[in-house]
């Protein structure tokens, strides 16, 4: 049997300088803020860029190991606005980029659902998002990257120079190699307003149902769903589907940046329990009154609505948090999704934040995350019963032959990750060619990869 608190992370003395991820647990570390990246990457252990990784992907697995971050590092080096191709550092945070790149009828190709990630980071994850079932992840529409190795040599590396650094690089968390610079496709956009659907869904077949009628239709297509619902009510939500409007149904004038809100404190860990949380979910599910709507947006609140309150991650207080994302194969059939939101719902522990999206084709990154099927992602508080929840979805997980986001991962199991991943071999075959020594590594490769602290 499992023991119920193998996994759970090293808390950081008072006194201790310390690191941490988007979830708010902290671990022993510091790191540098170099304005010159090509520089700072000497010798370095792990570069990270805004943090925002949910778990340990981005954090030291020793308090001595040294670590970079990119986000002064931050230049565009070239910009075509014949083509859309773009070149900068990889510090370049998504929030610069659309803020340059709007005006002049472009945007990322893929976005994440928030704008404060680095252009590194988004290799290093090979980010998804709303349209991936049309483009895929971010890798497809990446054409080269500038990469510093383990042995501290500088490689240009794309489909056709050093193609098996390039994809393993694309999603492979950090562990091949520093991204230096990143150069990608820009999408050409035709206004900067988003022609968006919602519809109000009763309960998870219905889900599904608008899952598949939705994505021949529209690029891009996500929900929130209501995790906490049980009975005829399970898997309620909203449906979301969008486009990018045309220049005759957007209005005349670009969006307005709406005012940045602060969260102003972190919250009592008692305010977020099931009462409070399926309150929420029932005013946010009877907010759309009818029951189908369709209007324009600005991309702001369609792509990152949780992007409006800087620090939301204070409301789940001081024990912080965790996102359990996974995908389940179309193979596995519409069960296999039913089954696990019966079983999320049996288990409890998840907050508001339920996400369901549709899934493409497996891309080409040799760890990237989505595959063809269904992704659900939630966010759960960390408490003392965490490591069995994760324990019981990464078990109904492996059965259907899923997998789990390891940019948003902090409590999988070494071997429950080496169930899941078949593609493991390949990665680690890379792993001793460019970097056998295992210079490069992380909090989460000592827990996953078997790297030495």
């Amino acid at each position: 049997m499992l023991e119920a608190t193998a996994s759970l992370p090293l808390i950081a003395s008072p006194d201790t300088p310390t690191l941490s991820g988007w979830g708010r647990v902290p671990v022993p570390g510091t790191e540098i803020v170099p304005n010159d990246l090509e520089m700072a990457t000497r010798g370095a252990t792990l570069t990270r860029g805004l943090g925002r990784s949910y778990g340990d992907s981005s954090l030291p697995a020793n308090p001595r190991d040294k670590i970079v971050t990119s986000r002064l590092a931050n230049r565009i080096r070239s910009f075509d606005a014949s083509t859309g191709i773009i070149r900068a550092e990889a510090g370049l945070s998504l929030v610069d980029l659309i803020r340059l790149m709007i005006p002049r009828g472009f945007f990322s190709p893929v976005t994440p659902g928030t704008k404060f990630v680095t252009l590194g980071g988004m290799v290093a994850s090979d980010v998804h998002g709303k349209n991936h079932h049309r483009e895929g992840c971010f890798g497809n529409h990446v054409t080269s990257l500038r990469v510093r190795l383990a042995d501290d040599s500088i490689v240009e590396c794309s489909r056709e120079v050093e193609p098996d650094l390039f994809w393993g690089t694309i999603g492979g968390m950090g562990l091949l190699g520093h991204v230096l610079e990143v150069e990608f496709q820009l999408l050409q956009i035709s206004s900067p307003w988003i022609w968006m659907e919602s519809v109000r869904v009763r309960d998870i077949d219905e889900f599904l149902s608008e899952l598949g009628r939705t994505a021949p239709i529209w690029p891009m297509t996500m929900g929130w769903i209501d995790c906490l619902s049980q009975g005829s009510s399970m898997g309620r939500g909203i449906m979301m589907a969008g486009r990018w409007a045309t220049k005759e149904e957007a209005p005349t004038t670009p969006p307005r940046s709406a005012p940045q809100v602060t969260f102003p404190f972190t919250l009592p860990n008692w305010v977020l329990n099931p009462f409070t949380a399926s309150a929420f979910n029932a005013a946010y599910f009877w907010k759309q009154m009818a029951r189908k709507s369709e209007t324009y947006t600005s991309p702001e609140p369609f792509f990152y609505p949780l992007d409006a309150i800087l620090e939301w991650n204070r409301a789940y207080g001081s024990r912080g948090f965790t996102q359990y994302q996974c995908v389940l194969p179309r193979a596995a059939g519409a069960e296999a999704v039913r089954e696990f939101m019966f079983l999320l719902t049996k288990l409890g522990g998840a907050s508001p934040l339920c996400v369901i999206k549709d899934c493409g084709p497996e891309g080409k990154g040799v760890l990237s995350f989505p595959l063809e099927g269904t992704s659900i992602a939630i966010d759960m508080a960390v408490s003392p019963d965490i490591q069995r929840i994760v324990d019981r979805l990464n078990e109904f997980v492996i059965a259907a032959g899923g997998r789990v986001y390891l940019t948003k991962d902090r409590f999988t199991r070494r071997e429950h990750f080496v169930a899941m991943e078949p593609r493991l071999p390949r990665f680690m075959a890379l792993r001793d060619k460019y970097d056998p020594k295992r210079k490069l590594r992380s909090a989460q490769s000592v827990r996953l990869f078997g790297d030495t602290q």
